[in-house]
């Protein structure tokens, strides 16, 4: 079984706060999307997987479905209790999710699934789906339309060799084996909006493969996403701006004749 990426346990491990702070929240058009694609709604039991700080779970809170929260990573772990106290929390891998064959609605994973995209985890998915569940992945997308987010991308790309990410697209692999549907794509803009030390500098400093960087390196990034601040005609002075993104929402049903690892 696949462990934890280095980048995932020591960056979130040692970055939680800073990524409860600096992490947009999701768009308004994602509750209809939960109940009319994934079919959540009250009395529906759903599993988050990779849930972080619950930046997503309280979204999913929200449905009146019930929720469960799984999370690897204590310090993030530990950030999600704080924050919704009551929601159940879970320990553990998408690997060997700690739940019985066959008793969840619906699994979600919100800027996650990339961490755990291999075959096993989808097996596994589906053992604790029912025979109707869904899969939900979800990922705010920096929007690169615009300059200044471009220069950020510019500015961490390399420091990311190695590292899961989305954008390579390489999540999509396992969904070749025929264990669940390929994605079907809905696709939201949004944007947050906070000061620019909350949503530039704290959102790029929770960047895994960046919080995860020797302290002197992770402090030049720093300076350097405040030199762009200081010096971009559209950030300069200002007091709140929105740092825009792109929310793209995947569906995926099981499909139960797909071997399992057992008989494989």
């Amino acid at each position: 079984m696949p462990e934890i990426h280095q980048a995932a346990s020591c960056g979130f491990g040692q970055g939680a706060d800073i990524y409860e702070r600096g992490r947009p929240d999701y768009p308004d058009a994602l509750h209809a999307w939960l109940h009319d694609r994934l079919s959540i709604a009250p009395g529906k039991q759903v599993l988050e997987l990779g849930a972080g700080t619950g930046k997503f779970t309280k979204l999913l809170h929200g449905t009146e479905a019930t929720v469960q929260a799984l999370e690897p990573v204590a310090a993030m772990r530990a950030q999600l209790k704080q924050q919704l106290p009551n929601i159940a929390t879970l320990d553990g891998r998408a690997e060997a999710i700690p739940l019985p064959d066959q008793t969840v609605d619906v699994v979600v994973c919100a800027q996650a699934f990339h961490w755990f995209a291999n075959v096993d985890a989808l097996h596994e998915i589906r053992r604790v789906l029912k025979p109707s569940g869904r899969l939900g992945l979800i990922w705010n997308v920096r929007d690169e339309q615009c300059d200044w987010v471009r220069e950020i991308t510019a500015l961490i790309t390399p420091f990311e060799v190695g590292v899961p990410r989305f954008h390579t697209g390489e999540w999509r692999q396992p969904f070749t084996q025929g264990i669940f549907s390929l994605p079907e794509p809905d696709c939201f803009t949004h944007a947050h909006t906070g000061s620019p030390e909350q949503v530039i500098v704290d959102r790029t400093m929770s960047v895994s493969f960046i919080a995860a960087l020797p302290q002197a390196q992770r402090e030049q990034v720093r300076r350097q996403l405040h030199e762009l601040i200081e010096r971009h005609p559209h950030l300069a002075g200002r007091t709140s701006i929105s740092f825009p993104y792109r929310t793209e929402a995947y569906c995926c049903e099981a499909r139960h004749s797909a071997q399992s690892p057992s008989s494989r």
